[in-house]
């Protein structure tokens, strides 16, 4: 046998196909060994990432996906249907096609989950990690046939500190969900290739779909597939590749989905666009950038800007060209002995091709998340070899001894991720220690900046956020966000005269931006001037048909006008697009007053509050109309409600003087 091998490396280079070890060795008598390890690593994994369940950080385009999608937070059939059928231009995430991850996030929202209570979302993406690590240790066992080996590599897997970003970050479910389901996939398809079942085939099919409508980096599983039947499986040939011509059409057609989405909702930049050598060096640059984060994982980060310039001057662009030219004529070469080596490396490089910048479509050079599915085919290499040295047999060291040493290796390595998985949990307690954690590692990454800007907005740090969001125009002065969301702080700021400059700009830079012309016309509105107002409010509808905010606005405007039928209309739209905008239902109520429908203004107003029960104005608008219906026990409790919320509020304590001077109210707290 020994000269057979030797004369077909002679003559092919390459070694003779190595056994199936899952074959020879999986025993019906280690399924509870696997088992127990498999339920002892889920709860090892589920504690080191528990921290996550109270991380309160959202992350760059959170928003979409939470805070401002109005489908995701009005949960029901139509949504899901939406979902669904916006296959080619997503109307409420930019991007691709993604159904499943969205109406996962969904969900969660229906049983709790909103942007100021973000544990539904981390409990679901928590359970998803812990699954993954489980259908990551199954599979090693069943392509090596050893339990401990394959336990051994999947808690590793589970506690690298890698996996933090898709688990801490809400928009990432997609990434979580398509590895879920293209680890079924991977399974089902060993399992057909044992046993030639058509029903696993079937299966395997079923759960390509599935991963490739979470997230469309799944489309390189056939090609995966293909590399397990190089090796470990070692069944490839013309059965093989006609088994995956089903897969391929599938990934052809939605890899043109996903394109046509992105190019038509966000951007693209193909390669023709880029100098000539960008692409080399990006690729260059990723394949040992990741290989050195997954090695030593130091300083994460959900932003890694992409080096500027992106040359050979910048080391690491330097060390990746170095690297790629060492790393790949040495694993061409272990083919001499074995096929692992270089099949475990090809499948991490295919698996994480879609997102190495070939085709343009984000603004970071590589993402920690980006390696969650390829790093599989590592683990590959790492079962491969430890099974390799959990069943050698040498006389110079005892099995007893060796196994103790690779325990004792794992559990030093393994205490090492967990501490640096729970620093790195730390940075995701609130959105202003990620995005300062952030702006530490790229302090020049002019996103960062607005973002952190948006976020000090939000919590009404109106002069904080105009800082930041000056510091992202000096980094990046064709920011039509950084300009657009400036002004609206100026605005806030009663800055009027300075904030318009900055609307204008932003739709020089953009003009079709909806929020410029909305913001502009508030600003008009503010003036006086409703005339102008509305034709911005309708040039950002003619932009966005599905702007609520814009319809609001619109409305408000009208209103003034004596068009009422026409701004009811506008509130209702904005209404229908997002049943929770409390504005618009407290909106739609005053105009109900003014059409003399108490009763349904009424029941209106209690809507808003339902959503917004803290807004002092409505419970004061609320409680006198209530006072003018003679529902005195009730106005009075909804003027209470606005002084406890704010006890300076001067038209609800004016309002409870009123009642006690017709003699309804005894005295006033």
């Amino acid at each position: 046998m020994s000269r057979v091998r030797r004369k077909a490396k002679k003559k092919g280079g390459r070694p003779a196909p190595e056994p199936d070890a899952a074959r020879e060795r999986v025993s019906p008598r280690q399924i509870p060994l696997l088992i127990g390890l498999t339920i002892a690593v889920a709860g090892i994994v589920l504690a080191v990432h528990w921290p996550a369940l109270s991380a309160e950080a959202t992350s760059f385009d959170d928003g979409q996906y939470l805070t401002r999608n109005y489908l995701v937070q009005n949960p029901s059939w139509k949504s899901a249907g939406r979902f669904l059928g916006e296959v080619l231009e997503p109307s409420t995430v930019r991007g691709y096609y993604q159904p499943l991850a969205m109406i996962s996030l969904m969900l969660d929202h229906a049983i709790g989950g909103r942007a100021d209570n973000l544990r539904p979302f981390h409990r679901t993406s928590l359970v998803l990690h812990a699954a993954n690590t489980v259908l990551v240790i199954v599979l090693l066992y069943m392509l090596f046939g050893r339990a401990w080996p394959a336990a051994v590599v999947g808690l590793l897997f589970g506690l690298h500190p890698l996996t933090v970003e898709p688990v801490a970050w809400v928009g990432e479910r997609k990434t979580l969900l398509a590895m879920f389901f293209a680890l079924w996939c991977l399974l089902l398809y060993v399992g057909h290739a044992r046993r030639m079942s058509w029903k696993a085939y079937a299966g395997c099919l079923l759960m390509y779909v599935l991963a490739l409508m979470s997230k469309p980096t799944s489309i390189p599983l056939p090609v995966l597939m293909l590399l397990l039947d190089y090796w470990p499986l070692g069944r490839l040939g013309r059965r093989a590749v006609m088994e995956k011509l089903p897969f391929l059409i599938i990934g052809g057609a939605f890899g043109a989905v996903t394109f046509i989405s992105q190019d038509r909702t966000a951007s693209t930049t193909l390669p023709g666009e880029y100098p000539p050598t960008r692409i080399p060096l990006t690729v260059c640059h990723n394949l040992i950038f990741y290989l050195y984060k997954i090695l030593w994982p130091a300083n994460l980060s959900s932003h890694y800007p992409v080096p500027e310039p992106l040359t050979l001057e910048r080391p690491m662009v330097l060390a990746g060209a170095i690297g790629t030219c060492l790393l790949i004529p040495a694993l061409l070469i272990s083919l001499r002995w074995t096929r692992a080596l270089f099949t475990g490396w090809l499948f991490f490089f295919t698996a994480i091709l879609p997102t190495m910048g070939v085709v343009g479509f984000t603004i970071v050079i590589a993402s920690d998340k980006f390696a969650y599915l390829p790093s599989v085919g590592l683990l590959l290499v790492l079962a491969w070899l430890f099974s390799k040295l959990w069943s050698a047999r040498t006389k110079r060291v005892a099995p007893t001894a060796r196994r103790i040493g690779i325990a004792a290796v794992v559990v030093i390595v393994a205490a090492a991720e967990s501490v640096a998985t729970r620093r790195h949990l730390a940075h995701w307690r609130d959105t202003e220690c990620h995005y300062r954690h952030m702006i530490t590692l790229a302090p020049r990454a002019s996103i960062l900046h607005l973002n952190l800007g948006n976020h000090f907005l939000s919590q009404d740090r109106v002069d904080e956020g105009i800082e930041q969001l000056e510091r992202a125009l000096e980094l990046k002065p064709d920011s039509f966000r950084a300009h657009n969301n400036l002004a609206n702080a100026l605005v806030e700021k009663n800055r009027i005269e300075e904030a318009v400059p900055h609307y204008h700009r932003a739709l020089e830079i953009k003009p079709d931006f909806a929020d410029a012309y909305n913001g502009l016309g508030i600003v008009l509105a503010r003036k006086g001037d409703f005339e102008a107002a509305i034709v911005h409010y309708e040039k950002a509808l003619e932009i966005n048909p599905d702007y609520p905010e814009a319809h609001n606005s619109l409305g408000a405007a009208l209103a003034p006008r004596g068009e009422i039928d026409r701004a009811m209309m506008h509130f209702r739209k904005a209404l229908e697009i997002n049943r929770n905008y409390a504005e618009a239902h407290n909106n739609a109520a005053i105009l109900l007053i003014w059409q003399g429908k108490a009763d349904e203004a009424i029941q209106t107003f209690r809507r808003s509050l339902r959503i917004q029960p803290l807004d002092a104005d409505t419970h004061c608008n609320l409680a006198e109309l209530l006072g003018r219906e003679g529902r005195i026990v009730e106005a009075l409790a909804e003027y209470n409600e606005a002084l406890r919320i704010n006890p300076g509020h001067a038209k609800a304590r004016e309002g409870l003087n009123g009642l006690r001077g017709q003699g309804q109210y005894p005295g006033v707290p």
